[in-house]
């Protein structure tokens, strides 16, 4: 059987429902972000340096890439959590996410001679400027 019910708008229970959700306890869950690169580059005399902070990510899953002066990195976040409890999944987190930095040196790259190293959610990166080409000045005659 339906039941009909109005609404009293001086009714106090109406009034109490409608704020009673906002005094209940709540949890706010952050939502998963992407890895974010933050750098720190130097120069020296022949070469550049860059250390890239990356935590959370495996070697396999860094990229980088050297376009005459422009390097690229990107990185991949797969991550699968999961808590068991006698053979029972009681809670399972899985974080994927995608994160690329790009930046444009003076100079460019000689990246035949480039050198990568990842520990410790570190990248360093050892790049070696290209060897100046010399230039000519021709006399028009």
């Amino acid at each position: 059987m339906n039941q009909l019910r109005t609404n009293d708008p001086f009714d106090i229970e109406a009034f109490d429902d409608a704020f009673r959700g906002f005094l209940r306890p709540w949890k706010l869950e952050r939502a998963v972000q992407a890895p974010k690169i933050k750098i720190d580059l130097t120069e020296h005399d022949g070469s550049y340096a860059v250390k890239a902070e990356i935590p959370g990510v495996r070697k396999e899953d860094i990229d980088v890439q050297i376009d005459g002066n422009v390097v690229t990195i990107s990185a991949e976040l797969k991550k699968d959590k999961e808590e068991k409890k006698e053979g029972r999944v009681l809670r399972s987190e899985l974080e994927y996410g995608y994160a690329s930095r790009s930046f444009t040196l003076a100079s460019a790259i000689d990246d035949g001679k480039a050198d990568a190293k990842y520990s410790n959610g570190v990248l360093e990166l050892m790049l070696p400027k290209k060897a100046a080409t010399s230039s000519k000045r021709l006399t028009v005659g």
